[in-house]
């Protein structure tokens, strides 16, 4: 599976779950470690475990393994490494406080039905 490929199905897995505010973020040309940025929020501990849960499943089930997983014990933000793909899910006073969108503006906003 190509970088977009994994993108799109890491969507898929997020929406089944009901994500809230999934942007994709392609930076690709700003930046070496990955090709996408994902980034979602869910509303309590459980959930963005859930998410977490259900993302690496179904791309492992893809034959995408997970490079690295980190804070997923404490859930406020959890960061999912598929190598080109990187997925963050954050609560939603993480979310806002890190935000991602505005530290990775150089990249190019990607809507998730063009992928």
């Amino acid at each position: 599976m190509n970088s977009r490929e994994i993108a799109k199905l890491a969507i898929i897995a997020l929406e089944d779950k009901k994500a809230e505010e999934i942007k994709t973020i392609d930076i690709s040309e700003v930046s070496v470690i990955a090709d996408y940025f994902i980034i979602a929020n869910g509303t309590n501990r459980s959930q963005i475990q859930a998410l977490s849960d259900h993302v690496e499943e179904m791309l492992g089930k893809a034959g995408v393994p997970l490079r690295q997983i980190e804070g997923y014990q404490t859930a406020n933000w959890v960061l999912l490494d598929f190598h080109d793909v990187i997925i963050h899910i954050f609560d939603k006073e993480n979310r806002l406080f890190y935000d991602l969108e505005r530290i990775w503006r150089d990249g190019k906003p990607v809507d998730s039905k063009s992928l």
